[in-house]
């Protein structure tokens, strides 16, 4: 998504982003960016990244680029809601934050009225969710003690290994992970419950992280082998699961490539569409980031229904079916696996918008179990 000689509202019509909101607070030391890519199917939802950007313009990028991923993977997971993020720009992602940043980032989510709903992504902690949630009520993954579910990624990564028994069943003939070589690129929230759900499914497991320590750490946990962060994409493997950052698979790491598939939670696996037709090229089945990660936002989700921990992990367990379904499209429609899924995704939003195809504070919403439209509230009330 290149913003170099163009405005950043050319690339939003361009791109159907709906609202882009900058945050400043020079107390706080706040500098954020908001974005809501659609609201067709219910209000946005998605992740607050505390990240260090070389730019301003990188950050506004990855707001856009996510915020739209965001809006395909509600859509492609059957949830009425529609995709937003959030980025914060930080010096140290891994230092803790003040509660002042915090509360800043908080009053500005709580402006939107419920447009944009916030979650926890790349850098944020559970703590941090439960500061912001003192300022508005449309945050979710706080706390369960504060009425919340708590850390979804968990429910993720049961996703991610769903979706690699489809893709397993599609490339081998047969479901099971027991013996497979799995390649888990990244030791965070996600990539430590993958390695473990792997490891007990009987799965030959390597791991791989920026941070060797903590690498390490997930390696001898879970009887992992450990690998140099600046190799594990040539590992040879039946599954890559990329779990870190995104665009990692791009053209010039295609052809050093040594998988059979490639199932991982991170969002904007690959640099641009044309990657996904030369992993075809080579026999690699891509199984689509927003379609295999989607357990985050479906137990989320969960939240403004009543929060059920089993019936998210129920929910989490379809996205088997949907990730087969994609495979399957893909093939009787002559197209790569992301065209696939973006197509299911954008036919439901088309079908399904809310009237005006815009969601409004105090606007009605539907739900995922078969309930009538109402009035979205609040999964919880601001303290």
């Amino acid at each position: 998504m290149a913003l170099h000689g163009s405005s950043i509202t050319g690339v939003m019509a361009e791109r159907g982003h709906e609202q882009v909101v900058f945050v400043a607070d020079r107390d706080a030391g706040l500098r954020a960016v908001i974005a809501i890519h659609s609201t067709a199917l219910g209000p946005s939802l998605g992740g607050i990244r505390f990240w260090h950007y070389a730019s301003e313009a990188d950050a506004i990028r990855d707001v856009l680029r996510l915020s739209e991923a965001m809006t395909l993977k509600a859509a492609v997971a059957g949830l009425h809601q529609g995709g937003g993020k959030a980025v914060v720009l930080v010096d140290d992602p891994d230092r803790p934050r003040a509660d002042e940043l915090l509360r800043a980032i908080g009053r500005a989510i709580d402006e939107l009225g419920g447009r944009y709903i916030a979650a926890e992504d790349v850098g944020a902690t559970p703590r941090d969710m439960d500061v912001i949630a003192g300022e508005t009520p449309w945050v979710t993954g706080v706390d369960e003690a504060l009425g919340g579910s708590g850390d979804p990624s968990p429910v993720t990564a049961v996703g991610v290994l769903h979706a690699m028994r489809a893709v397993c069943a599609d490339v081998f003939g047969d479901e099971s992970l027991h013996g497979r070589r799995v390649v888990v690129q990244g030791a965070g929230h996600v990539g430590t419950h993958l390695v473990r759900l792997l490891h007990d499914a009987g799965a030959e497991v390597a791991v791989a992280d920026v941070n060797h320590e903590r690498a390490a750490r997930v390696a001898a946990e879970y009887g992992a082998r450990l690998l140099d962060h600046r190799c594990a994409l040539e590992e040879p493997c039946d599954v890559l699961a990329p779990c870190a950052l995104g665009a990692v698979i791009g053209p010039e790491v295609v052809s050093t490539l040594q998988c059979r598939a490639i199932v991982g939670a991170a969002n904007n696996q690959l640099t641009d569409a044309s990657v996904a037709e030369q992993l075809e090229v080579r026999g690699i089945v891509y199984a689509p980031d927003f379609v295999v990660n989607a357990g985050g936002i479906i137990n989320i989700a969960e939240e403004f229904v009543g929060y059920s921990r089993a019936r998210a992990l129920e929910k989490a367990a379809a996205i088997r079916e949907t990730t087969a379904r994609v495979l399957e499209t893909a093939r009787s429609l002559g197209i790569t696996t992301e065209q696939a899924a973006e197509e299911l995704a954008r036919r439901r939003i088309a079908k399904e918008a809310l009237p005006g195809g815009r969601w409004r504070p105090g606007s009605p919403t539907a739900w995922t179990h078969g309930e009538p439209l109402r009035t979205l509230r609040p999964p919880r009330p601001r303290r």
